[in-house]
């Protein structure tokens, strides 16, 4: 199935797709961070949005 290129928001929440550009344009602007600041936490912690979100708070 082709990826649905209106989409907004991510298909999983708990999940930070850095590979899919709407995903990573809808977290760096949830979590009022650049997309660059957002791929290198990413990176750091895993996929996981509590621990992106943990790892921001510092």
């Amino acid at each position: 199935m082709a990826d649905n290129l209106d989409r907004k928001n991510p298909q999983d929440s708990s999940r930070i797709n850095i590979h899919e550009p709407y995903e990573l344009k809808w977290w760096s602007e949830e979590l009022k961070i650049s997309k660059e600041e957002l791929i290198a936490v990413v990176e750091r912690v895993g996929t996981s949005a509590e621990s992106v979100k943990e790892e921001l708070k510092g």
